[in-house]
């Protein structure tokens, strides 16, 4: 699921809707591309930090496929990079490919 190129809190209750609709579709787990988010927020973290907890308990895997330059910043600045490291692995670029395919 492609997520951008805002998650700020203008768009956050939207996306949240989104989300909690992705991670019901996809029982076996999720794989976020914020590839192309080129602002992000303190809401938009919020957002992704409860969608991986809806995840974890629902005991369905959320990973971040792809971040994007602006995405890695905030989460460097937050402290959230080694949180969401393990995140893009290849399984995730994997789920992402048969979503697109």
């Amino acid at each position: 699921m492609a997520l951008g190129p805002e998650l700020t809190i203008y768009h956050a209750a939207e996306q949240r809707t989104a989300l909690l609709a992705a991670l019901a579709a996809h029982p076996e787990g999720l794989a976020l591309d914020l590839g192309e988010v080129a602002e992000i927020d303190s809401a938009g973290v919020q957002l992704l930090l409860a969608a991986h907890r809806e995840g974890q308990l629902r005991q369905q895997p959320l990973r971040l496929a792809r971040t994007s330059a602006a995405v890695d910043e905030v989460f460097a600045l937050m402290g959230l990079s080694d949180f969401f490291a393990d995140s893009a692995d290849s399984a995730a670029a994997d789920t992402l490919a048969g979503e697109h395919a």
